[in-house]
């Protein structure tokens, strides 16, 4: 538990004529609970009157040094962080074997500054206005999958949250022709593997796009329409870079065709494995139409992928895009400071960048998944001063509702 918290705890052990081995090592249930001084005695009366056996052995400090004491003898007196790296050197030697060396180094010397995540929202959560929710004529989002994509439940869920009519589109309805774009307001690229990422992430699923030429025209067409909105995450956000819909011909790139060198796109993390974690981001100011409103917010979300370090072969359309504010989400530390430090910076982006959008914010393309975790309940951890409920919204909701308000300003 110290560990964990990087705090320190006080153990004040008495032996009762036993050796310290037999009180601490004895074979039997036990559990350490840990109870705040101003319900001790509630808590100790309670389990007297269930006869279950309790004592008091000591207290959590907010200096990280842990010290055990036996009958008043202090036998280990140790900062918290160095015993924790005594415990996990065995762990961290095969963390080495399988990825990059310095990255391993990096977070083993993190653990030793981590505090708890400074983050703050600068909007309230909410559920979806009802007139959205009963609406008879609900705006469609086309959710594209393809073969191995597996994010196309939790994104139908969190679009229909917000007001949506989500459909379910595989690659094969639109080859064959079965269904076509001109009816949705809006598309989403899911997260996943298509092709199982064979010759990279997402190669496969833009090359059945733009090899397709009568496709490749029906995207093109969709995106060139002003009341449409496109969102890509994770293997959708590779997707959209490889397709040059993010940043933009405007900013760099060739839209569509591919093959441009200096068109920005991801590749493998720094740290050469896949990362899964629940990262820190914040949100800076942007066209995207999908972050309004949540500015200056820093919050956590779920980030998994082995391909989302944002490249940009070309340094004038890095330049171009943060001048142009298309980089509105950023990887950060727990102090809210964009970083390309690991492990808060999970995959290496240079300044942190997590996201991209077009120059008119409707397109926005971004590697982690906040259609993960538009409940509270999918949040691990979040700040005591949140005015949030655990069985409602999370931030990340606000997304979607931002992007269902445009259809009907756009309308």
């Amino acid at each position: 538990m110290a560990f964990a918290g990087n705090c320190g705890i006080s153990l004040d052990l008495t032996s009762r004529g036993k050796s310290l081995f037999q009180t601490l090592y004895a074979e039997e249930l036990g559990l350490v609970l840990e109870v705040s001084k101003e319900n001790l005695a509630v808590v100790l009366r309670e389990l007297t009157t269930a006869g279950v056996t309790a004592d008091i052995i000591g207290q959590v400090t907010s200096t990280p040094t842990i010290e055990v004491m036996v009958d008043k003898v202090s036998h280990l007196n140790e900062e918290t962080s160095v015993l924790r790296d005594v415990w996990e050197a065995t762990s961290f030697e095969l963390e080495k074997l399988q990825r990059l060396a310095s990255c391993v180094e990096s977070e083993k010397e993190g653990l030793k500054t981590r505090h708890e995540p400074l983050w703050e929202l600068s909007f309230v959560p909410s559920s979806t206005d009802e007139k959205y929710l009963s609406s008879t004529f609900k705006p469609k989002v086309a959710v594209i999958r393809e073969e191995g994509s597996n994010g196309d439940r939790e994104m139908s869920a969190a679009f229909y949250a917000a007001g949506f009519e989500p459909w379910d589109v595989t690659m094969s309805d639109l080859l064959n022709g079965d269904i076509t774009l001109q009816h949705f307001r809006g598309i989403v690229f899911v997260g996943g593997f298509s092709y199982a990422d064979v010759l990279d992430s997402a190669k496969g699923w833009s090359a059945s796009i733009r090899f397709n030429q009568p496709l490749l025209n029906q995207f093109q067409e969709f995106y060139k329409r002003p009341d449409t909105f496109s969102l890509g995450v994770c293997n959708g956000c590779q997707l959209m870079a490889l397709l040059g819909w993010v940043p933009g011909p405007q900013v760099g790139g060739v839209h569509g065709a591919g093959g441009d060198p200096s068109q920005p796109r991801f590749i493998h993390n720094e740290s050469g494995r896949f990362e899964c974690r629940f990262t820190s981001v914040t949100i800076k100011d942007s066209p995207a139409i999908m972050f309004r409103g949540m500015e200056g917010s820093t919050l956590g979300v779920w980030a998994a992928h082995g391909e989302g370090r944002a490249y940009f072969p070309d340094d004038g359309v890095l330049d171009r895009l943060l001048h142009s504010d298309l980089a509105p989400l950023r990887y950060c530390d727990d102090d809210g400071n964009p970083t390309e430090v690991y492990p808060f910076n999970v995959n290496g982006s240079p300044l942190g960048v997590a996201a991209i959008c077009s120059p008119d914010g409707r397109h926005l393309a971004m590697m982690p998944h906040p259609e993960r975790c538009f409940l509270m309940w999918q949040f691990p951890w979040y700040p005591k001063q949140w005015n949030v409920s655990k069985e409602g919204p999370s931030p990340w909701l606000r997304m979607f509702q931002n992007a269902r308000e445009w259809c009907s300003e756009e309308a």
